[in-house]
């Protein structure tokens, strides 16, 4: 297969097989807030990026997983009990749309803003290019996905890739997937396939992988290989690139748009209500 930009060599261990993987400590930290049942991480997209590269030079071999919360993972949360382990299970979990963060803030969980997979990504991957970083593509149709290691060579000439995948595979290649990226030595790993089977496949395979930093970002392989056009940044400060892309493709997205929302703005509202209840009897004492 023909490598755009330069080619990582696999790591040292990179053979390892899943039985080698290291254990790891899926508790969840005292110190998170949570919201609609799933603990945050109240950082910065700057402070995200630093904790992924920290992660990346920890020689303790245990993967860490990354997850974007957005409207409509909470809503499907109470529904799927494994996307909720996955979810739950996040070394780091952080708000993808402005809706969720507003919506905690009025719960008395204040998020610091936005860390959306689409930003998040690129930023990675100019902080892989700068350290030295090996990564994998995992996801999107085969076009979208040698685009986007095209245009991410391009960009960022210093860029590792490890190699890539394009996200159309049978329960029965999941191994051998899994075989290739941990082969490939990769530091970060991208998947670019939609929820809940992108938490709930890292998740499942996180050891097995042994990539120290694993980050499901849905649709954005299509966004930034060209093939999708980002809603304009007044949507995006506004909380409303959810109704750009229903635009674009509104047969695929209008239930997760329109009825989700519905439901994240109706329990959102019932949790907000609860906890001011409670401050409410908390203050009468």
């Amino acid at each position: 297969m023909a490598i755009f930009g330069r080619q990582a060599a696999p790591a040292a261990g990179a053979e390892r097989g899943e039985a080698g993987a290291p254990p790891r400590n899926v508790a969840i930290r005292a110190s998170r807030p949570r919201f609609m049942g799933c603990p945050f991480d109240p950082i910065t997209m700057d402070e995200a990026v630093a904790r992924a590269l920290a992660w990346c030079r920890r020689d303790d071999g245990r993967p860490r997983t990354i997850v974007t919360m957005n409207a409509a993972l909470l809503v499907a949360m109470r529904r799927d009990a494994d996307l909720a382990r996955a979810c739950r299970a996040g070394d780091l979990v952080v708000p993808d749309g402005v809706p969720v963060v507003w919506a905690s803030r009025l719960a008395g969980v204040p998020l610091p803003g936005r860390v959306a997979g689409v930003d998040l990504m690129p930023r990675l991957l100019e902080a892989a290019a700068e350290h030295g970083l090996p990564v994998f593509f995992l996801g999107a149709r085969e076009e979208v996905v040698r685009e986007l290691v095209r245009r991410c060579a391009a960009r960022w000439p210093q860029l590792l890739v490890a190699g890539w995948r394009n996200g159309y595979f049978a329960p029965r290649e999941h191994p051998e997937v899994v075989a290739r990226i941990r082969r490939s030595g990769a530091a970060m790993l991208f998947v670019g396939m939609p929820s809940p089977f992108k938490e709930t496949w890292c998740e499942r395979h996180r050891d097995a992988l042994g990539v120290p930093v694993i980050l499901g970002v849905g649709g954005s392989f299509d966004v930034l290989a060209g093939f999708v056009p980002r809603a304009p940044r007044l949507a995006q400060r506004a909380g409303l690139e959810w109704l750009w892309r229903l635009a674009m493709e509104p047969r695929r997205l209008f239930r997760r748009y329109l009825v989700t929302n519905t439901i994240f703005v109706a329990r959102a509202a019932l949790e907000v209500a609860r906890r001011a209840a409670r401050a409410g009897r908390a203050g009468a004492r």
